[in-house]
C-alpha cells in the first residue's frame, strides 16, 4: 500500500536527521511553488483561449471577447468586432469609389463576399472565357455581329458593324417597308432619257419605263423584267431616228443604256427570291440571274450566249453582308448601236503587235461576232476583281486572215467620244466550236471581234503611191530622151539609161506586186520577191558603173575610151544575175526555198538573214563608188594645179565628177540612209526613206534631162515641132552666147 504524499518529508526528515533535513524541506517548498506557478498559468491560459459565443455571421472567433470578419467583410469598427451589437456586412468591390480595376470594355460585378471581371455587352474575350480578376487578364475585343450564322439582319438587310453593336439597314434603292419595319422593299430606280439626245423611238422607251416603275411591286419583279426586256428588243430592232444620229451620239446612248440596264435589273433581281432566273425573249435577248446567300467557291453561270465562271466572294464584295446577285443580259441588237467603233489596243498587246508584224499599228477596223454581253453583280465595284472572271462567248465563226485577229473587248465609255473597245484587263485563252474563251480582271459590257489591224500607215501608202507614179512618169521620159536625143549619145548616157531602165522595171514591179496576198506564201510572191532583188541590184550595178566611166575619164586622164559596151552589158546584167543565182540556191537548199517572200510583203526574208543577200552587194557598190569619186576629186585638184593645163577637159571632167557625185548622193545615199532605218515605227525615219526613194525617177531627170542644155534645146525643138512653130538655132545660141559673157564659163560648156 503506497504512503500518503505529505508523508514523505517526515519520514525522511526522521532519516536523514537535522541539517539535512532542513535543507530538504527548503528544496520541497520552492518545488511547490514552481508547481502553483504552473498550474495557475495553465488556468489563465485555458480561459484565454475560449470562443466568445456571440460572433456574428461571415465572422470567425478571435478569442472570447472578440471576433474577426471573414475576407470580402466588414464591420463599422473594422475587421475585428469586440461588441455583440456589431456585425460583418459584405465589401462591394464595385461600388464607387471602384477598387479593382478592370480595364477597357469590361465591368466588374459584386458577389457576397467577392468580385469578378467581365466584359461589356457586344464584347468578348479573346480566349474565349467569361470572368476575369484584373486589368491584366483583360483581353476584350468587339464581336463583329455581322459574322454571325445565322444573320442577324433578316431579309435583305444589310449588317453594319459598329463599335460593341450593329446597325440593320436597307441596300441601296432599297427602303424599310412600312407594313413590317424590320424587312426592306426596294423602289424601281430613276431612269430618264438622257440630256442632249434628242430621239423620238428613245422617249418612248423611256415613258415605258417610266411606267413600269410606276406601277412597281417587289412581288412582280420578274414580270417587270420581262416588260422592260421587251421595251428594250422593241427599241433596238427598229432604231429608226437613233440610226440617223452621229456617230457619237449613238455610241453615248449605248453607254448610256448598258449602264441604266446594269443598275436596274441590279436592283430588280435583288427584290425577287433567292433563286435563278433566266428569260430568253423571241428577239434573242436573254438574261440569266442568280441569287443566292453569300458564299466561296467557284460557281458557273450560263446560257446560249456566254457562259461565266467566278468565284462567288467576288460577287458579294467585301462590304455587303446580304445575299448576293449575279446577271448576265446578251443582246444581239445592242451592235446596231455599237457599230464603226474605234478600238484603243492595251500597250503591251499593241507592242507585241507591233513586234510581230514589224510595223506600226494604226487602229484597226473591227466587226463584231457575238451579242454583246453586259456582267453585273451585287457587288458594284467591278473594276478590279479580286480574282479574275473566266467567260466563254458563242460567236459567229470566222477565220482570221492576214493582219486579222479575233479579241476579246469590253466597252468603255467616253465623253468624248461617247464609247470605244478596249482590251486592257481581258486575255484571249483560245478559241474552237465557234466559241472564244477570256479571262478579265474587271465587268462590263463583252463581245467577241475580228479585228483587221491596220498595218501600214495610210499616209505613208500614199505618199508611196503617188511618188512611185511620179517617179515612173520621170524615168519614162528619161528612157525616151536618152534613147531619140542624139546629141547627147555616148557611154555614159548608155550607163544612164539602163539605169532608168533597172529603175523603171523594178518600181513597177515594186508598185503592182510587193504586197502579199493570202496567208500562203505562193509563186507569185516568191517570183515577185527574186525581180526585185534582181533588178534593185543591177540599178546599183549601172550606178558602180557610172564611177568606173568617171576613173577611166579623169584618173586616167583621156587615155582612150571607158569600158566597152559588152563590158558594160555583161557587168551591169550579169553580176545581179549571178548573186540572184547563188541566193536561190541557198535559199532552196539551205532555207527550203524560204529566203525569198516575207511573212508580210512580197521581199527577201529577214528572220533567217537573207536579206543580206540585197544589202552585202549594195553596201560593197556604195564603198566603191565612194572610194572612186574621192579619187577622182583628188586628181581633178592635181590637174587644176598643173601649170598649163587643159581647162576645156578639166571643166568638162568636172562638171561629170559634179552629176556622178549628184547621181550618187540621190541613189546611193538613199538606200544607205535606208540602212539605218532599224526601228520601223520611227515615222521620221519612214517618211523621210519613202520620200526620197519614191522620187529617185523625179532627181534624175531634173538632172540629166533638164539640167542638160543639149537636152533641153530638144525639147525646144520638139515643142516646136508640136506647136507648128519654127525652131531658130541661132536666135537660142546667141541668146546662150550673151547670156554666157556676163559671168565665169558655167557647166553647159560641156552640155550641162
Amino acid at each position: 500500500m503506497a504512503l500518503p504524499q505529505p508523508l514523505l518529508p517526515v519520514l525522511a526528515a526522521q532519516i536523514m536527521g537535522g541539517t539535512r533535513f532542513r535543507v530538504f524541506l527548503v528544496l520541497q517548498a520552492l518545488r511547490l511553488l514552481t508547481l502553483l506557478e504552473i498550474e495557475s498559468g495553465n488556468i489563465a491560459a485555458s480561459a484565454s483561449t475560449a470562443c466568445a459565443r456571440w460572433c456574428p455571421p461571415n465572422s470567425s472567433c478571435v478569442n472570447a471577447t472578440a471576433c474577426r470578419c471573414h475576407p470580402g467583410f466588414s464591420s463599422l469598427s473594422g475587421e475585428i468586432i469586440t461588441s455583440p451589437l456589431e456585425s460583418c456586412d459584405d465589401i462591394n468591390e464595385c461600388g464607387p469609389p471602384l477598387t479593382v480595376p478592370c480595364g477597357k470594355f469590361a465591368d466588374c460585378q459584386n458577389t457576397e463576399g467577392s468580385y469578378y471581371c467581365t466584359c461589356q455587352q457586344g464584347y468578348e474575350m479573346v480566349s474565349g472565357a467569361k470572368v476575369f480578376r484584373n486589368a491584366s487578364e483583360n483581353t476584350c475585343q468587339d464581336i463583329d455581329e455581322c459574322t454571325l450564322n445565322p444573320r442577324i439582319c433578316k431579309g435583305r438587310q444589310i449588317c453594319v458593324n459598329t463599335p460593341s453593336s450593329y446597325i440593320c439597314k436597307c441596300p441601296s434603292g432599297f427602303k424599310f417597308d412600312q407594313a413590317h419595319p424590320k424587312l426592306c422593299s426596294v423602289d424601281f430606280p430613276t431612269w430618264t432619257l438622257p440630256p442632249g439626245i434628242k430621239s423620238q423611238s428613245l422617249s418612248r422607251f423611256f415613258e415605258e419605263v417610266k411606267d413600269l416603275g410606276r406601277n412597281f411591286k417587289p412581288a412582280v419583279a420578274q414580270d417587270t423584267i420581262k416588260k422592260l426586256i421587251e421595251s428594250l428588243d422593241n427599241l433596238l430592232e427598229d432604231p429608226q431616228d437613233l440610226e440617223t444620229l452621229a456617230l457619237p451620239s449613238r455610241h453615248h446612248i449605248a453607254t448610256y443604256l448598258l449602264s441604266g440596264l446594269e443598275e436596274v435589273l441590279r436592283t430588280l433581281a435583288l427584290a425577287m427570291p433567292k433563286d435563278s432566273f433566266t428569260h430568253h425573249s423571241p428577239k434573242n435577248t436573254e438574261l440569266s440571274l442568280m441569287i443566292q446567300e453569300q458564299g466561296n467557291g467557284n460557281v458557273t453561270m450560263g446560257q446560249s450566249h456566254a457562259r461565266m465562271l467566278l468565284n462567288w466572294s467576288v460577287a458579294a464584295g467585301s462590304n455587303n453582308s446580304g445575299p448576293s446577285m449575279v446577271g448576265m443580259l446578251s443582246s444581239e441588237n445592242m451592235k446596231k448601236l455599237l457599230d464603226n467603233a474605234s478600238l484603243k489596243l492595251d500597250p503591251e498587246k499593241k507592242a507585241k503587235l507591233e513586234k510581230i508584224h514589224e510595223s506600226p499599228v494604226n487602229g484597226a477596223k473591227l466587226e463584231l461576232l457575238s451579242a454583246v454581253n453586259s456582267v453585273f453583280l451585287s457587288n458594284k465595284n467591278t473594276e478590279k476583281l479580286d480574282s479574275p472572271v473566266t467567260f466563254a462567248f458563242s460567236h459567229t465563226w470566222k477565220e482570221p486572215k492576214e493582219h486579222q485577229e479575233l479579241i476579246c473587248a469590253f466597252w468603255k465609255g467616253d465623253n468624248v467620244s461617247g464609247g470605244y473597245w478596249a482590251t486592257t484587263g481581258c486575255w484571249k485563252l483560245g478559241s474552237q466550236n465557234k466559241s472564244t474563251t477570256c479571262r478579265c480582271s474587271h465587268l462590263s459590257s463583252f463581245a467577241i471581234l475580228m479585228a483587221h489591224y491596220d498595218i501600214q500607215d495610210p499616209k505613208l501608202a500614199l505618199i508611196t503611191k503617188v511618188g512611185l507614179a511620179l517617179s515612173l512618169v520621170c524615168l519614162l521620159l528619161c528612157i525616151l530622151t536618152f534613147l531619140l536625143v542624139r546629141p547627147i549619145q555616148g557611154s555614159r548616157t548608155t550607163v544612164h539609161l539602163h539605169l532608168c531602165i533597172c529603175l523603171f522595171v523594178g518600181s513597177s514591179i515594186f508598185l503592182v506586186g510587193v504586197e502579199k496576198k493570202g496567208e500562203q506564201m505562193g509563186l507569185r510572191c516568191r517570183l515577185v520577191a527574186g525581180l526585185l532583188h534582181y533588178w534593185f541590184l543591177a540599178a546599183f550595178c549601172w550606178m558602180s558603173l557610172e564611177g568606173l566611166e568617171l576613173y577611166f575619164l579623169v584618173v586616167r586622164v583621156f587615155q582612150g575610151q571607158g569600158p566597152r559596151k559588152r563590158w558594160l552589158y555583161l557587168i551591169g546584167y550579169g553580176v545581179p544575175g549571178l548573186i540572184v543565182a547563188i541566193s536561190a540556191a541557198v535559199s532552196a537548199a539551205a532555207l527550203n526555198g524560204e529566203g525569198y517572200g516575207h511573212k508580210f510583203h512580197c521581199w527577201l526574208d529577214r528572220q533567217q538573214g537573207f536579206h543580206w543577200s540585197f544589202l552585202g552587194p549594195v553596201i560593197f557598190i556604195i564603198l566603191c563608188n565612194a572610194v572612186i569619186f574621192v579619187t577622182t576629186v583628188w586628181k581633178l585638184t592635181q590637174k587644176f594645179s598643173e601649170i598649163n593645163p587643159d581647162m576645156n577637159k578639166l571643166k568638162k571632167a568636172r562638171v561629170l565628177t559634179i552629176t556622178a557625185l549628184a547621181q550618187f548622193f540621190l541613189l546611193g545615199c538613199t538606200w544607205g540612209f535606208g540602212l539605218f532605218l532599224f526601228n520601223p515605227r520611227s515615222e521620221v525615219l519612214a517618211y523621210t526613206f519613202t520620200i526620197l526613194n519614191c522620187l529617185q525617177g523625179l532627181f534624175l531627170f531634173l538632172l540629166h534631162c533638164l539640167l542638160n542644155k543639149k537636152v533641153r534645146e530638144e525639147y525646144r525643138k520638139w515643142a516646136c515641132m508640136v506647136t507648128g512653130n519654127k525652131y531658130s538655132e541661132f536666135a537660142t545660141s546667141t541668146s546662150g552666147s550673151s547670156h554666157n559673157q556676163t559671168r565665169v564659163l558655167r557647166p553647159s560648156e560641156s552640155g550641162m
